[in-house]
């Protein structure tokens, strides 16, 4: 994969009005956020019988952004102490890319650390706030026709409501449409909700970049989960106290495998922390607009210390359901005016957490009901795909991360996760998570899987005689977990009570991905 920087530029409100505006003024949640930029991918393809004009396609972003900078000014401006947002005239860092190759093809590859050339700039490492801009963008037209605009925003004031809202802005004013906000007296209400101080404790800040920094060298996969399969993780995360939802009881599922995973990797157990963030804007009374600028959300806090064996899945979905109603208490109580509560609760427990040490740390997003990729339609119909990525990194990063998406088709939920690398390698092989994570495979023109797009499959075949388990798919959509033993002529076998009624994931007792059949995953 080649990609090639064809321009760079700041691009800046059309109108110079903007530039007289007051400092947009931070509020309490953004001044104790930690600043560094997070992702956000919108892939399009080009539509069919389409005569799109490259240059003039580009020359249309750059002026339907300069408007949409004109209604969501503060992303246009650079932190001052801490406490606002000024200097609305120092733009938006804005790059164009020539992408060799197909997107579709590119995005079906194996292989996805090339994803990080489509990126304006190094997503989840501190920046510093006064110096680096809110928004970076870069357009990446690819052979085909295909476009990506990717956003590195910074969470010094964008959460994914507020960069959801600005790319339906943008994309409205591109299609030659209203993209002006309603009301533009909310865009700062959440400094109204929590005033900001004159300045925050250093301890403090410290205590949060501790607590959401690591060192270490963190990798990312994604994994797909069909609507069997969240249907089925639903029936087993359930007891007769609650019956979880589709996204409960995933996260609980993903906790708890990435939890195993870490005490694998490790040699030892570690109390685990998972948080979530939970949208304040849908909580309050009235609810407040999703174009309001900031980090309007709440941290549900969930802690599991059993250093016991197994962990059982109905405890940690009663474990992210429990976070998620005292938060929602809190938010209640926010509502009587008692802020100083609210981030007294919100986080001392996080800062507590800081101060022991070795702790497992999970930070779950979901985007599910946040960013609608069918409203940001910039004239070429609605992405084909959306998502975030993160590069691997051998340095001081963002902590262990999961994001939680639409797949676009069908009920099904893609998660991107990133652990640490060793971690990682246990994840990946783990047969019963395989069972319910399924896997985007390429064939040989024999129709032979040659490799998964998660997967590492081992170099070296287990010895003869040694029984190694794997996961095999069959046509009609049933995932079975299968014993497997290496022959002397070293062709994997099953023994005979592990077949199915006709043998159909075998041919004459030998594994194959055969018509209508993959590999899965395999563990030695």
């Amino acid at each position: 994969m080649e990609v090639c920087i064809t321009s760079k530029e700041m691009v800046k409100p059309s109108s110079e009005d903007v530039y007289l505006r007051k400092p947009f003024s931070l509020s309490l949640l953004d001044q104790i956020f930690p600043p560094f930029y997070w992702p956000l991918m919108f892939f399009y393809t080009k539509p069919n019988g389409s005569h799109l004009d490259t240059v003039q396609t580009l020359a249309g972003l750059k002026k339907s952004l300069s408007k949409a900078l004109n209604q969501y000014y503060p992303l246009s401006g650079r932190t001052i102490d801490n406490r606002s947002v000024g200097s609305y005239d120092k733009g938006v860092p804005y790059v164009e890319a020539r992408v060799k190759g197909c997107l579709a093809d590119c995005i079906a590859q194996t292989e996805q650390e090339w994803m990080s050339q489509l990126l304006p700039t190094q997503p989840f490492c501190s920046i510093p706030a006064s110096t680096s801009p809110q928004l970076t963008i870069q357009i990446n037209v690819f052979d085909c026709g295909g476009i990506a605009i990717v956003l590195c925003c910074s969470h010094k004031v964008i959460d994914a409501t507020t960069a959801s809202a600005f790319m339906k802005s943008w994309a409205a004013f591109n299609r030659g449409s209203d993209g002006e906000i309603p009301n533009p007296d909310m865009l700062d209400i959440g400094s109204h909700l929590f005033p900001p101080l004159e300045s925050i404790p250093q301890n403090h800040l410290s205590s949060m970049e501790r607590f959401l920094f690591r060192e270490g060298w963190r990798t990312t996969r994604r994994f797909v989960f069909d609507d069997n399969a969240i249907s089925a993780l639903k029936f087993q995360a359930k007891s007769k106290h609650f019956e979880p939802t589709r996204t409960v009881a995933l996260v609980a599922f993903l906790w708890k495998y990435a939890m195993l995973a870490s005490r694998v990797a490790s040699g030892r157990s570690k109390p685990s922390v998972l948080t979530q963030a939970v949208n304040l804007r849908s909580r309050l009374k009235p609810r407040l607009p999703q174009y309001t600028i900031g980090n309007l959300f709440g941290t549900a806090v969930s802690t599991y210390s059993s250093a016991e064996r197994d962990i059982e899945l109905d405890h940690l979905a009663y474990l992210v359901r429990e976070a998620i109603e005292i938060i929602n208490d809190q938010f209640s109580r926010l509502q009587s005016g008692d802020v100083v509560e609210f981030m007294t609760d919100q986080y001392n427990p996080l800062i507590e957490i800081a101060a022991q040490g070795e702790v497992d740390l999970f930070c779950c997003s979901s985007w599910l009901n946040t960013l609608d990729g069918k409203l940001v339609d910039f004239g070429w119909g609605e992405p084909t795909s959306l998502g975030v990525w993160r590069s691997e990194t051998r340095y001081y990063s963002f902590s262990d991360t999961i994001f939680l998406k639409e797949t676009g088709k069908g009920k099904g939920i893609e998660a991107v996760i990133t652990l640490d690398a060793k971690t990682m390698d246990v994840l990946e092989h783990n047969v019963e998570f395989l069972v319910f994570a399924s896997a985007r495979l390429i064939r040989d023109e024999q129709g032979y899987c040659k490799e998964s797009q998660r997967l590492r499959f081992p170099k070296k075949r287990p010895k003869v005689g040694v029984t190694f388990s794997c996961v095999i798919q069959r046509g009609d959509g049933r995932r079975m977990i299968v014993h497997i033993i290496d022959d002397e002529a070293g062709c994997p076998r099953t023994p005979p009570d592990q077949r199915d009624e006709g043998g159909g994931f075998t041919n004459g007792g030998t594994v194959v991905a055969g018509e209508g059949e993959s590999w899965v995953g395999e563990k030695r």
